[in-house]
């Protein structure tokens, strides 16, 4: 087994060594496609490089492979909207959130373009450019039925990839919010902060107290572990079946085992009364006040000036999953 870098951005994922090309498309016969920018609030040039036009290119390189059994591509549950039962339905091309509207990648694409053109013709420098086009891509989602750039560009990614397999057998895995490990390689495994651990994290430092969302939601979340576990067993099923027809599966909790955000209030109470994470303040863990969810928090006064502006962003990205109402058919 060897390690090659590579771009998904880019056709042959930027790889000019034109022998390596040609050993990998011999001898290549399962491709996991895991690859993407997670950032709710993503660039949009940046998220539909990567996670739109990343999963054409792995689609389209897979279909070269000589020996090709089978591509698992890696979405989020969060595609298919917020309410009610969702379905592990396929999208099929164009198919928005908001009908009868129609998406079109190729036009998405050329806004991209036309947008960036209009604001590199007038000299904004970089910082200012990123921040548009990060609100851009939030514009654009929210026109669609999305709530913010990378489910939108996700979805964008599963029409692709569905649209283009051909005889090509494909799994399509949907996780919910990806939670540190349950057992491997320990327990609590994480890297960097993930969806949820960002109320964690302050929590514990002592630095936030409450944060939106309702008590009562379900709020889904899913072991990193347990993702990686499903989706060698979705391999399998597929080497077992000899089936070209589509896999999908959520990869969630909801239904089989609910979580209310109620219950993680408890959690994180307990937890740091127990093993209390302010180092070397002399505190005990009677010093954390019990963390609460509000379906209307809006209370960033409490923040130094220069953290206002961050949190009211972190607000909004997280608040649709906060008060989600849907549950995962799995």
């Amino acid at each position: 087994m060897v390690a090659v870098a590579g771009d998904i951005s880019l056709d042959n994922f930027g790889i000019k060594d034109q022998i390596l090309i040609k050993e990998m498309l011999e001898e290549i016969d399962i491709i996991v496609h895991t690859a993407a920018t997670t950032r709710f609030d993503e660039r949009y040039d940046v998220a539909m490089a990567t996670n739109t036009v990343g999963a054409y290119n792995v689609m389209n390189f897979a279909k070269m492979c000589s020996r090709i059994e089978v591509l698992l591509y890696v979405s989020t549950a969060y595609v298919y909207g917020e309410a009610g039962l969702i379905p592990e339905e396929a999208f099929h091309m164009g198919q928005t959130l908001k009908s009868p509207l129609k998406l079109d990648i190729n036009l998405e694409k050329k806004l991209i373009k036309e947008k960036l053109g209009e604001l590199k013709a007038q000299n904004i420098n970089e910082r200012t450019i990123t921040s548009i086009m990060k609100e851009f891509g939030t514009i654009r989602a929210n026109f669609h039925g999305w709530s913010n750039t990378y489910i939108f560009t996700k979805s964008m990614g599963e029409m692709l990839v569905t649209n283009m397999k051909g005889n090509l057998p494909l799994i399509i895995t949907r996780p919910s919010s990806i939670i540190g490990t349950h057992s491997e390689p320990f327990p609590g495994w994480i890297e960097g902060v993930r969806t949820i651990d960002f109320v964690f994290v302050e929590y514990f430092k002592g630095a936030l107290t409450s944060f939106v969302g309702h008590p009562k939601t379900t709020i889904d979340l899913i072991p990193a572990d347990m993702v990686i576990n499903s989706m060698i067993i979705a391999l399998l099923v597929q080497s077992k079946s000899n089936s070209s027809n589509n896999l999908i599966y959520h990869i969630s909790t909801s239904l089989g085992n609910p979580i209310k955000l109620s219950d993680i209030q408890d959690i994180m109470h307990c937890y740091m009364t127990k093993k209390p994470w302010l180092k070397n303040s002399g505190k005990s863990g009677a010093f954390y006040e019990k963390f609460t969810f509000n379906p209307s928090y809006t209370e960033v006064h409490e923040f130094p000036q220069n953290k206002r502006s961050r949190l009211k962003r972190i607000i909004n990205i997280y608040r649709p999953y906060l008060h989600f109402s849907g549950m995962y058919v799995t």
